[in-house]
């Protein structure tokens, strides 16, 4: 399993949007600007988020994106699969079935899935809260 681009640049969205939630509907362009991504790529990053219902929008003067619930909310592993689609971490695993035919038989099934056990539950353990008070305290040591 590889996180790509698109999963890790919505993680970065959602975390931006916590650290300047206000109330108010934050520009695309403002978070392009601070994450230094394109619009055209949050654009498609952005679209699964609002439908999944993880984000409002408003259009117009104002418009812009926000967080539809509260940081603690939201568990990393949610809004990877959004974006990635399943986390497992081989594709037997994908899903709730094991479709393989040599599972069995299979020496390392076992593995494999106590390896993605282990993954799945970090990434569900893991919320924006978490990482909105990590970054905070990042910056707050930084800055001593």
């Amino acid at each position: 399993m590889k996180i790509s681009t698109k999963g890790r640049y919505a993680l970065r969205v959602m975390l931006d949007l916590a650290i300047n939630q206000t109330g108010e509907f934050v520009p695309l362009k403002d978070i392009s600007l601070r994450q230094e991504i394109t619009v055209k790529y949050l654009e498609q990053i952005i679209s699964p988020l609002i439908k999944a219902g993880y984000l409002r929008s408003s259009r117009g003067n104002g418009g812009g994106y926000r967080l539809a619930k509260d940081p603690k909310d939201y568990r990393v592993g949610d809004i990877l699969r959004v974006t990635e689609g399943d986390l497992s971490v081989v594709a037997c695993l994908d899903g709730n079935d094991n479709n393989c035919s040599r599972q069995e038989n299979c020496l390392t099934l076992s593995f494999w899935q106590n390896f993605n056990k282990i993954v799945q539950e970090y990434v569900d353990s893991v919320t924006l809260e978490d990482l909105l008070q990590q970054s905070e305290n990042s910056y707050y040591a930084a800055s001593i």
